[in-house]
């Protein structure tokens, strides 16, 4: 059945306001987010919106995910460690589920991967300086079902976004694209499973948006532990 997900061509936004030099640029980010070491404190702009009640590391509460990025490329140095993170996540019996294809800005693929994006995200996401498409692997070698092949990659795409946040990297997944496509284009087997698109790149003001979503370009809060937490069953 064909993705509800329509497919577009996109433009780059023509309005782009001039980088903010040391704020958005990685060399920059964490000092003008009041923390010189964003993996062990809370940064400002989260604690405006985020109030942990336990003590947690406070890479987990600095996750979040920005839409708003620089259009400019990565090196390969700067977005492969993210995928080293992911590398590393746990899963069932050490099936390793997980795939990732991606596109850099400048690879001839690309296009590809941006026609892949919904209306919505392709107001943003073309910004990007990585798109990623995640895969699971649903049977092992021989045939026999992965059952946690989704919540084993889950495991991996938290990683590869911690790593990102650590280093101060917009890192932001998608549901809205063209699942059908993206298996058709990017020539997935038949055994994998179309997760997620992810969109990795440098920070940018909430200003260089569409006009509509600069006011939710700030971290998002969370439901309170004694609404998903139950001791002994629902």
């Amino acid at each position: 059945m064909p993705s509800p997900c329509t497919r577009r061509a996109h433009g780059r936004i023509a309005h782009r306001l001039p980088r903010a030099e040391g704020i958005y640029d990685r060399d920059g980010y964490a000092e003008a987010m009041g923390d010189t070491d964003p993996a062990r404190s809370l940064r400002e702009e989260v604690a405006a919106h985020r109030d942990p009640d336990h003590d947690v590391d406070p890479l987990f509460v600095n996750r979040w995910s920005p839409r708003a990025m620089s259009g400019e490329p990565l090196d390969e140095a700067d977005y492969r460690p993210l995928f080293e993170a992911a590398r590393w996540a746990p899963s069932s019996r050490n099936s390793q589920p997980w795939r990732f294809a991606y596109a850099a800005r400048g690879d001839d693929e690309w296009e590809t991967f941006v026609e892949l994006l919904n209306d919505f995200n392709g107001t943003w996401a073309v910004d990007a300086a990585v798109l990623v498409v995640v895969f699971s692997e649903t049977t092992d070698e021989e045939g026999r079902s992965l059952s946690a092949h989704t919540f084993d990659t889950g495991a991996a795409w938290q990683n590869l976004a911690l790593e990102g946040a650590r280093r101060g990297l917009v890192v932001h997944p998608m549901g809205g694209f063209d699942h059908d496509a993206a298996a058709a284009e990017l020539d997935a087997p038949d055994d994998y499973a179309v997760e997620a698109m992810v969109a990795i790149g440098e920070r940018a003001p909430a200003e260089s948006l569409p006009e509509d979503l600069r006011d939710g370009e700030v971290p998002s809060g969370r439901t309170p532990l004694d609404e998903f937490v139950t001791r002994g069953g629902f």
